[in-house]
């Protein structure tokens, strides 16, 4: 029985209280929807508000009063927290949720866009861009801890990848080279933490920071010695190209971001509907969801609880090591020490806000990548909120989640517990 079920149950057999996560949902949106209404609204310029099609301000555009805009979204999201606050439309309640934090994110655009112009295409793919790492470390979160092994090392992974597409990819004079580089260094890490946590049964937190700050020490006494006094032989691979379909990337806003890209971004959207069919839907999956949810039990039906742990722990390792690539082959075409800054910490992040589900981490991801373009953007146009501000939300929402304010999130039972065969 998969953990949704169970969650299910478990809520339909508990005692019925006021406060259900339906109507605390409802209180937490129309308590937005007033700040956006009356705030964002107060304070918002009456210009207009043009959110562009194009990368630029030429071309079609959506235009919208920005004061009036703020205030309508924001009343927009009173009436889906209302709805939920009520009780009713429980069929609906995901679709309200979201609608309620979208017309929240287009007050708050329109009292910030208001005498100015957004470029749609250039905010989504910037968005999918920085979300990119963060979706695939997620994913090989997703893997280890569904199995029951907390991976922490992802940042470690991140930057052997990082490192090892550099390196190769220069040496080899091929982005493909890097790529398949950057995948044997996360499997490296991957492998430590593997024999580690499931063979010695070390902690697996301790782990994961050690592996960390190995993956840290090793890259960056590499990068000194190495690349650091010849950039030009070492640290100098090539970019991994774009290719572009014919007819969908003409698609207006929706066509450049998805049909117009790399490789690696295609692959990511691909692992999360083919990581999230696994888990639900193949004999692979049901064996990894019961040995992260009770070890013994699937030991006692024949399933090799170490043996299922290291494959999904190295599976994970060859994902997380293709999201280290993003760095030097996508977004800087060069290795620097640290260069990762704490991004497998965010994955890790988003693995937690997302529930431990592929697609949960795919929106999680895709939510702290549009808070960092956002908050880019408003520095650019000189907005009066501090972009350190956009970029705290994440860890904020991550937090509330986990506190558990919004509704109940737990991590598979058995997720960081060693399994000793008795």
């Amino acid at each position: 029985m998969s953990t949704a079920t169970v969650e299910d149950l478990t809520e339909a057999t508990a005692p019925k209280r006021f406060w259900s996560r339906q109507r605390r949902l409802g209180a937490a949106l129309v308590v937005i929807g007033l700040i956006a209404a009356v705030i964002f609204g107060s304070v918002a310029d009456s210009a207009t508000a043009r959110f562009t099609l194009s990368e630029d301000a030429e071309g079609a555009a959506l235009s919208i009063n920005g004061q009036f805009g703020a205030i309508l979204f924001g009343i927009v999201t009173i009436a889906a927290g209302a709805a939920l606050l009520a009780g009713v439309a429980k069929r609906w309640q995901t679709t309200l949720l979201t609608l309620g934090i979208v017309t929240f994110v287009f007050s708050f655009l329109c009292w910030q866009v208001a005498g100015k112009f957004l470029p749609l295409v250039d905010t989504a793919s910037g968005s999918l861009e920085l979300a990119l790492p963060l979706i695939l470390g997620a994913l090989a979160g997703v893997l280890c801890e569904r199995s029951g092994v907390v991976n922490v090392a992802i940042e470690g992974q991140f930057l052997m990848g990082a490192f090892g597409a550099a390196l190769v990819g220069t040496l080899a004079t091929s982005v493909w080279a890097g790529l398949i580089s950057a995948v044997v260094g996360g499997v490296i890490i991957a492998s430590l933490l593997a024999v580690l946590a499931i063979r010695f049964l070390v902690d697996q937190v301790v782990v994961g920071i050690v592996l960390n700050l190995l993956a840290l020490g090793v890259t960056g006494f590499l990068y000194e010695r190495l690349m650091q006094p010849d950039a030009l032989k070492y640290n100098s691979p090539p970019r991994l190209p774009e290719w572009r379909i014919p007819g969908l990337a003409d698609i207006p806003v929706i066509g450049p971001v998805l049909f117009e890209t790399n490789l690696l971004v295609w692959l990511a959207l691909a692992l999360v509907v083919v990581i999230h069919l696994a888990l639900t839907r193949t004999r692979w999956g049901l064996r990894t969801r019961a040995v992260g949810e009770h070890p013994t039990a699937a030991d006692t039906v024949g399933i090799r609880v170490r043996g299922l742990r290291y494959m999904n722990v190295l599976l994970g390792g060859v994902v997380a090591g293709a999201g280290g690539a993003y760095f030097t082959l996508v977004s800087t075409g060069a290795f620097n020490k640290n260069m990762t800054a704490g991004a497998g910490f965010i994955a890790l992040a988003a693995l937690i806000f997302g529930r431990w589900t592929p697609f949960g981490a795919l929106g999680a991801a895709l939510f702290f990548g549009f808070a960092q373009k956002l908050a880019n953007y408003l520095s650019a146009v000189g907005s009066p909120v501090p972009n350190q501000f956009l970029n705290m939300l994440p860890y904020l929402a991550t937090i509330i989640a986990v506190a558990g304010l919004v509704g109940r999130v737990r991590a598979p039972a058995a997720d960081g517990v060693p399994y000793v065969k008795s």
